[in-house]
């Protein structure tokens, strides 16, 4: 690999982690100081922590127990494995550190969702592996979802693929 190459790598795993850190701290600390549905208020009504837990997808989507939650999180592992395969893959073709940098976005923010879906069950003994629920926090009164660091990363990916990567995203 060029030495460019490798610091769109390294700068992408970086990212990646500071993320990744970031969300399971945060995650981790709600879980452990606050209650489910307690709300600690930042910026008023308008913003707060709000702790809830999250067994389904984006917003509650497909939410459940048993073989559903199972899938999803299979499919959630899939997909991180699918990310990071095509983050190496561009880095190796010498891809512009634009369209890495929101691919590491969307991929901090599936791996953020995944620990707790891998983990969480088992680490606070609620349920058994894959079965774990996503701690949500961030609450606005002006935007009804509740989500998380992990969430904003992947949310914050993909309309910076779409608004600055078009033209990346229309050669495929």
């Amino acid at each position: 690999m060029t030495e460019k190459k490798h610091k769109g790598l390294g700068a992408s795993l970086i990212i990646i982690a500071v993320i990744l850190i970031l969300d399971q701290v945060l995650k981790i600390w709600v879980k452990t100081n606050m209650s489910i549905g307690q709300e600690i208020p930042i910026l008023g009504n308008f913003f707060k922590l709000l702790f809830i837990e999250n067994d389904g997808m984006a917003f509650g989507m497909l939410g459940g127990g048993g073989i559903i939650k199972l899938l999803l999180s299979i499919f959630r592992i899939v997909a991180v494995v699918a990310l990071f395969y095509v983050l190496f893959r561009l880095t190796k073709k010498g891809t512009k550190f634009g369209v890495l940098l929101g691919i590491s976005l969307i991929t901090a923010g599936a791996l953020g969702n995944i620990i707790d879906c891998v983990f969480y069950g088992k680490l606070f003994h609620y349920a058994g592996w894959l079965q774990g629920r996503v701690v949500d926090m961030f609450s606005f009164s002006i935007f009804p979802p509740i989500f998380n660091l992990a969430d904003s990363a992947i949310t914050i990916g993909v309309f910076y693929m779409i608004l600055f990567q078009w033209k990346w995203i229309k050669s495929l």
